[in-house]
């Protein structure tokens, strides 16, 4: 492949597909990104490069591109292949989706535990991108059919939609900026402190791939995680704290590592050391609140998921009561 110029850093081995490559687009100014990128990659179809912006997996400064992108020149890009597999995760399936608000710009989800957001190695069809393209077609022409922000496969709750390049170019930026608002509830194990923020950087476990971990600094992304403790109670003979959880970045898995490195994994979170309480088998995490601005008039919006069933019998297990806080404005 032509014109690569580094690996993606801090990328750990991977039997099933290359490194990440970065591309230095010093002479792309004025070109599509997939007509560029087709030139630049040997062996690389535009086709099948297409296939790979809509997943998601060609970004600039963090931000998936669309393949209709024009570049400036003098932009990084990263591309991650995709295994030959993934040429067929593109496509709709009849997905059960609990739609929250939807309008001609975005769409809010209210996500269930147990479904995958995005496809990877291991869940090619089936998830909730494939569930939007049956419910609208016209969302393939967009990156990662317009899925702006992720949910872990077990975290249920609240994310957002682009259903046009204009909103997805919005609320990618408030993203970004971190304007906009994501609360979460989570039920961790011990007593938390009143109210704290954990700052430290998150990158892949170097013993665990399937792991991420809190890494020194310049090894791992700056990440940033406000909480504030609602309530206690206790199952099993373990105390435990109900915290809202503030994202000012979204790294993968976040909210658990952060708990997790000060000593208070949550409930159910088997990969970071939290004990299953209750039968409950899941990482205890809801994503809750979600504000932004609309992407086309820049109205203030919000929204408020419940807890599920599961979650709430859990907290009613710890003699939690819940309906309080979720009354409060």
């Amino acid at each position: 492949m032509r014109g690569i110029i580094a690996t993606a850093p801090g990328k750990a081995p991977d039997e099933e597909r290359p490194a990440a490559l970065v591309i230095d687009a010093a002479d792309a100014a004025g070109q599509r990104v997939d007509r560029y990128l087709a030139a630049r990659l040997d062996g690389v179809s535009r086709t099948r490069l297409q296939q790979w912006i809509a997943l998601g997996a060609v970004q600039c400064d963090e931000r998936a591109l669309s393949a209709s992108t024009r570049l400036k020149g003098g932009e990084r890009i990263v591309v991650e292949p995709q295994p030959r597999e993934a040429d067929t995760a593109f496509a709709p399936d009849p997905v059960e989706l609990n739609i929250a608000y939807e309008d001609e710009d975005l769409l809010v989800v209210d996500k269930s535990a147990g479904l995958v957001v995005h496809p990877a190695a291991g869940n090619w069809r089936g998830t909730m991108m494939n569930g939007l393209l049956h419910h609208r077609p016209a969302l393939a022409r967009l990156p990662r059919a317009g899925i702006v922000h992720r949910l872990d496969r077990d975290t249920s709750g609240l994310l957002v939609v682009a259903k046009t390049e204009r909103a997805f170019a919005s609320l990618t930026a408030q993203l970004a900026e971190r304007s906009m608002g994501r609360r979460y509830l989570a039920l961790a194990i011990g007593v938390c402190r009143p109210a704290g923020t954990i700052d430290a950087p998150i990158g892949r476990d170097p013993v665990s791939r399937v792991r991420m971990a809190v890494l020194d600094p310049g090894r791992g992304k700056a990440a940033r995680t406000h909480y504030e403790r609602l309530a206690l109670g206790t199952l099993e003979g373990r105390e435990l704290s109900l915290l809202e959880c503030r994202l000012e970045s979204g790294r993968t898995h976040q909210i658990r590592v952060h708990l997790r490195s000060i000593g208070h994994p949550l409930v159910g979170d088997a990969l970071y050391g939290g004990a299953a309480l209750g039968g409950f088998a899941r990482q205890a995490l809801h994503a809750w609140r979600l504000a932004l601005r609309h992407p086309a008039d820049g109205r203030p919006m919000q929204w408020r998921s419940p807890l599920p069933a599961d979650l709430r019998a859990l907290c009613a297990a710890a003699s939690i009561d819940v309906a309080p806080i979720e009354a409060r404005e």
